[in-house]
This record gives C-alpha cells, structure tokens and sequence, in this order.
C-alpha cells in the first residue's frame, strides 16, 4: 500500500476530548435520573451523538422534539468544557506526527464523527495542519458506514486505496475497510478491532514507521 493520505479522527486520537464527552453525557443523564457510568460511556466511542443518546436512554422512549432537546443539552455542556481547551491538551506524539507529515508532502484530513471539530481545532491551534475536515455537519451518515471517510478522500483528492485511517474506536476502523481503506488503531487491540497495526497512542511513533509497515502490505 502507497500512503498518499493520513484520515484522522480527531476524540481520542489527536486529543482526548472522551473525558468531556463522559462529563456532559453524565451530567444530562444525572438531570434525567438515568445512572451513566464509565464503562456505559465506552460504548458512545465513534457514535453520532443521535446514537449516543440511544444507548444512554436504555430503552427509554423518548419524543423526536425532546431528543433534539437533550442532544442539545448535553452538547451545550460539552462546549462550556471544550472552550477551556488549549494545545496543551493535544496528546503525546500528535503534534510531531502531523508535523511529519506535512514536511512528507502528503495530505492529512480530520474525520470526526462530531460537529464540534472546528472548536476544538481552534482551541488546539492545529487547523492549518489539514486539508479538509469532515465532521457531524455532513449530511453524510456517520461511522462505521463508510462515508465520512469517503468524503475526505474526495476532499484532498486521494484514492481511498491510498488513504490510512487513524482511529481509536472500532466503528472507525470497520468504517475505514467499508470505504477500502486501511487503519491504524489506537489504543488496546479489544478496543480497535481489526486495525492493521495498532499504536497505544502516537507518542514515540513516526509517520515513516507507519508509511514503511504499509508499504509492506
């Protein structure tokens, strides 16, 4: 495989925006007298927020006009926190590998299932560092139906055969080989499913380790 593009999700890959994510979705759920725990939380990994909402009402049926108003409960509450971020919040390893990347030439698009991307690119004072960002926004559906990932490929104008996903969730790594791309999962191997290689996280890795190991694919 010839790596002319890095897709990469942006929750828990370039930061670790989940711990916000976990706050808001706690605290609605607190107001809504629903127990949400940690390990609940797990399962809203790679999802869109419409998704997430499901699986934290537990069967709960709830009216289209008060799922909108919860989603946007719970989202209020999660840029309240995001606006706090700094680049101090970027994890270890992710700045020195877009860096790579750029001075490799090669294209890199944020892929993120939120709609919140911009802020938080903002925030981390890293947006000039991509070509495209395809985020919740897109009419697009969202992972693991291939789409998103998609989209980018168009975006930057790669083959998807030439595009590797960086993911932390394993609806992320099943929507990349949907959409005929490889990936590059984050984090522990029950968590990413069947990600080609898979990283703890980017700290102490390089974009030509990752480009070499593809290449021999």
């Amino acid at each position: 495989m010839i790596i002319k593009a890095f897709l990469f999700d942006l929750d828990g890959v370039l930061t670790d925006t989940s711990e916000l994510h976990f706050l808001a979705w706690k605290r609605l759920a607190e107001e809504e007298g629903i127990l949400f725990t940690r390990e609940d939380n797990e399962a809203l990994r790679g999802v869109s927020r419409r998704e997430s909402l499901n699986l934290l009402l537990k069967g709960r049926q709830v009216s289209e006009e008060q799922a909108r108003e919860m989603m946007e409960r719970k989202n209020s509450y999660y840029v309240e926190l995001v606006r706090q971020m700094t680049p101090a919040n970027l994890l270890p390893g992710a700045l020195e590998m877009i860096e790579e990347i750029r001075r490799l030439g090669l294209k890199q698009a944020i892929v993120s299932s939120s709609k919140n991307a911009w802020l938080v690119l903002e925030r981390l004072q890293i947006g000039e560092f991509f070509d495209a960002v395809i985020d919740g926004n897109s009419s697009a559906r969202s992972k693991p139906y291939p789409d998103l990932f998609l989209l980018a490929a168009q975006a930057v104008g790669v083959n998807p055969g030439n595009c590797l996903v960086v993911e932390d969730a394993q609806a992320g790594v099943e929507a990349a080989h949907a959409a005929g791309m490889k990936a590059l999962g984050l984090g522990p191997r029950e968590r990413v499913g069947a990600a080609e290689l898979v990283f703890p996280s980017l700290e102490s890795h390089s974009a030509n380790e990752v480009i070499t190991f593809f290449e021999g694919l």
